[in-house]
């Protein structure tokens, strides 16, 4: 492969701040430490400090030692209140603003209590605002434990999208943050991760192994790129300082046969530590369903993390990550699948070595370097009989390995944070994948003379439909030739190829009087199937008005996106309209977007704060995925370019006297222009062709609400959680057309009968069922209580295209922290409610990029907890 002139220019940089040095950090979190004092400088061992941010809930205690120093480490990265407290003095508060994984310091000078009373430090107004240019969410461990989800392999994602502004849900662990599509970096320990991380794409990362999030979806600092509408820095537990093993042992079983066993075990002290972690669940609802009644939905997972500390000065930090993951999961079944006996089933194989090493150089400089390896497998297989699968057959097996290395150097000291960095991807990609037509009437070149696909195999062209049939206005010559109904062949697919990416990054914070700015950029080059290599300027400001507790953020940022790997090689075969199309493969390629971002954070004194933030993003090249029906086989697909607006708006009420609450809004408009490229496009090839149009990331407006109560510190607590979303754009939706107007009825004829009773299609009063589907409808009769259908002739792909119909959700939880009041070994308990009310309501239907997929029917399950 040449590189190009871009690739030469990067790769010296590179090497040449490799060979610098061979350490490596972590780059979510840091340290803060200092001394205790007393007014005359004499030490005052044994003093109690606190360090927390009333805004994620997280809080870290310890003592000073015989020489008045303390040290809070894996703090992630903030903004934090420290407070120390000592019998006979004064209590003395200050804040800490932790940017990088070097130390920061933080000394406290007591003075002479005039009487000998302990007194609790609390936060301040200041310290409930960030000043950062960078909007983010922090969530903290003590929220999410307690914070009820559905998703049972993917509870990192229900926790990003339900505790985040501006994000929209959808089924299987996917969620569309900002008016995109999973255009989301992990950043686990300073790792950046940005291949897929729903339940089925990849194994991630059990949220047992995480200690805290701090979710970037403002512009995105230099040092990220690729996928970076949402950044989510993930910084995970240590067992550091842990001079007692301590750690937990769970177990929970619920709705569906749903049990979950954990194991969490840190032990260590000042120098070495180590902390492990073990999950596995079992389900009779693994994936979500086509039917709102899980048919052939079993599922499992198994999940194990490490971290390996190792300090063996100041200046010199080892950390090693280690995780390994398996899943098992049937397809789940429609009700024409079922009786047909379908037994789709997948597996996928993932882990992650990533070892580390900081090496502190001055109370204000480290270097940073970053090694790791991950690889997912994925292997999807069909029924023994071929036959049995309806209305196709498929098989997949797919290797995604990635090797990469991230150097960086920052710097901290007055007024300036400096961090300069390179980074080198290497990605592999092996795909096999097959695909026939099983059933004949799934794309039937006639109709017969009620309206129905004729099933008559010996009909294979439009244009020789016996007498009384008609042609099939719905056919797609495209994939005829995988109709094994109609004497046509398996297609099949076997690829592989590699990927290279190169990075360098430029960044400084300013913190000045009231100011702070954000000045950098970011050069990516790519070198895959296709080439490309962008400049990409980030500019950031906020500014703090102390009298009112008002931050006003502004920034700007240029970024560079590149295809998403999963099965990148076999969308990039196909051309436009994908398989079914008829075009010349061509290559998915980089895109480019200009994005800009208005925002405030609002203080309203100790108990409550207002974040919200408007975006503008204008893409070149945007990408998505198109599934096939509605298994977990997804294929990236690429469009001309959107434009994307929205806003995300965070309420935050910290804890006082009890009760905590937080609300999440958003809304998106989002619009894609054709032609589309890549990808198989089976659900609604019609996205494909004409101009404009709503993708299904756009959604009106979404909310989730959650309030907690616990009106003792060693008494029960109380949680629910209220959700609501407008409806995503429905896919391949039924409504009347202006030439449905004219002709006097709406065409039914392509649904089938199970797609139809999906939807609860009604025609003048009657419903839809399996033994008794519409071919057509009277225009003005149609209705579904599932799907918001425009009024005849009024739809309009971007302007009023038919959506999924508003749904309500409400969660709900209690438990109790230390049911028996034990002082080392202690004991919860907890029971938890999704969709208390037993909503039916539906994620999506027909859609392109995500199939049809029903909202989790109640679930209810019972957790106790054993930690020591």
């Amino acid at each position: 492969m040449q590189k190009s002139g871009l690739t030469r220019f990067i790769s010296p940089l590179i090497l040449l701040l490799f060979g610098l040095v061979q350490l490596h950090a972590q780059g979510t979190s840091g340290v803060v430490s200092g001394t205790v004092m007393d007014s005359t400088n004499a030490i005052i061992p044994g003093a109690s400090l606190t360090i927390s941010n009333p805004i994620s809930g997280y809080s870290q205690t310890t003592k000073a030692d015989a020489q008045g120093q303390y040290r809070f480490t894996n703090l992630p990265f903030g903004r934090y209140h420290v407070s120390a407290i000592s019998f006979g003095f004064k209590p003395v508060a200050m804040d800490a603003q932790v940017r990088s994984a070097s130390v920061t310091q933080v000394d406290f000078k007591l003075s002479v209590s005039a009487n000998d009373q302990v007194v609790t430090v609390e936060a301040e107004p200041e310290d409930m605002v960030n000043a950062d240019p960078t909007s983010g969410n922090a969530v903290d461990r003590n929220l999410f434990a307690r914070l009820p989800t559905e998703s049972t392999n993917a509870p990192l994602s229900a926790l990003v999208s339900g505790s985040t502004p501006g994000i929209a849900g959808d089924s299987n662990g996917l969620f569309h943050p900002m008016g995109e599509h999973a255009d989301t970096t992990f950043s686990i320990d300073g790792q950046p991760v940005s291949d897929q991380q729903s339940r089925v794409f990849g194994n991630q990362l059990s949220v047992n192994a995480i200690q805290s999030i701090n979710v970037i979806n403002g512009i995105a600092p230099p040092e990220y790129g690729d996928k970076a509408s949402l950044v989510v820095q993930t910084t995970t537990r240590s067992g550091l300082n842990l001079v007692h093993p301590t750690g937990s042992i769970s177990y929970s079983y619920g709705s569906f046969g749903t049990s979950v066993g954990s194991l969490a075990l840190g032990f260590g002290g000042k120098r070495v530590g180590n902390f492990f972690t073990a999950d596995g669940v079992d389900s009779g609802r693994y994936l979500d369903t086509p039917e709102f009644r899980p048919m052939h939905a079993k599922g499992n997972n198994e999940n194990f993390f490490d971290r390996i500390d190792f300090n063996p000065s100041e200046q010199n930090l080892f950390q090693l990550n280690m995780t390994a993951s398996r899943s098992w999961f049937q397809n789940p079944n429609q009700y024409d699948q079922q009786a047909a006996g379908q037994d789709q089933k997948a597996q996928i194989f993932s882990y992650n070595l990533s070892p580390s090493w900081t090496h502190i150089l001055s109370p204000h400089s480290l270097f940073t370097v970053n090694p790791y390896l991950r690889q997912d497998n994925f292997h999807y297989y069909p029924s023994k009989n071929p036959f049995s699968d309806t209305p196709v057959t498929l098989a997949q097996s797919r290797r995604l390995q990635n090797a990469g290395i991230k150097a960086d150097y920052s710097f901290s000291h007055g007024i300036n944070t400096i961090k300069a960095g390179a980074m080198f991807y290497h990605t592999f990609l092996h795909e096999g994948f097959s695909l026939g037509i099983t059933d004949p009437t799934f794309n039937a070149p006639c109709l017969n003379a009620n309206g129905t696909p004729d099933p008559n195999p010996a009909f294979t062209d439009p244009s020789q439909c016996p007498p009384g049939d008609t042609p099939n206005g719905n056919f797609n010559a495209g994939s005829a030739p995988f109709d094994l109904t109609r004497g046509g062949t398996v297609f099949q697919f076997n690829g592989k190829t590699d990927i290279k990416q190169e990075a360098i990054y430029l960044q400084d914070t300013l913190a000045f009087k009231g100011f702070t700015f954000l000045l950098g950029g970011r050069v990516d080059n790519y070198d895959g199937i296709s080439h490309r290599s962008l400049v990409q300027p980030r500019l950031g400001a906020t500014y703090l008005v102390k009298a009112t507790n008002t931050v006003l953020r502004l920034g700007y940022g240029k970024l560079f996106l590149t295809p998403y790997n999963e099965n990148l090689i076999v969308s990039s075969s196909t051309g436009v309209g994908g398989l079914e199309g008829a075009g010349a493969a061509v290559p998915l390629k980089p895109a480019a977007r200009n994005q800009y971002d208005a925002g405030f954070e609002q203080g309203f004194g100790k108990h409550l704060v207002v974040n919200g933030e408007y975006f503008w993003k204008f893409t070149d090249r945007d990408f998505d995925f198109d599934i096939v029906l509605n298994t977990p086989l997804a294929f990236p697909i690429q469009w001309k370019k959107s434009k994307i607006d929205g806003f995300g708006i965070k309420l935050t009420v910290p804890e006082t006297h009890g009760i905590s609450a937080y609300a999440v809004l958003g809304h998106t408009r989002s619009r894609f222009f054709n032609p589309e490229v890549g990808g198989i496009l089976f659900n609604d090839p019609s996205v494909a062709t004409g101009g404009v149009f709503r993708i299904d990331h756009d959604q009106a407006f979404q909310q989730s609400t959650h309030l907690q109560y616990q009106p003792f510190k060693s008494g029960p607590w109380y949680g629910i959680t209220y959700r609501y979303e407008s409806g995503l754009v429905a896919g391949n939706a039924p409504f009347a057309t202006q030439a449905d107007v004219a002709a006097g009825f709406t065409d039914l004829s392509y649904l089938t009968a199970d797609q139809q009773q999906q939807a609860k299609i009604t025609c003048a009063g009657v419903v839809a069922t399996l033994a008794a589907p519409f071919t057509s409808c009277p225009v003005g009769q149609l209705s579904s209580p599932l799907l918001s259908i425009p009024k005849p002739g009024t739809e309009n792909d971007d302007k009023n295209p038919p959506r999924v119909a508003p749904r309500t959700l409400f969660d709900m939880g209690a438990g109790w922290d230390n049911v028996l009041h034990r002082d080392r070994l202690k004991t919860n308990i907890s029971i938890t409610a999704v969709n208390v009310t037993n909503k039916y309501a539906l994620y999506n239907f027909l859609s392109t990029f995500s199939g049809t997929h029903f909202v989790s029917p109640r679930t209810v399950s019972a957790q106790v907890t054993f930690n020591f």
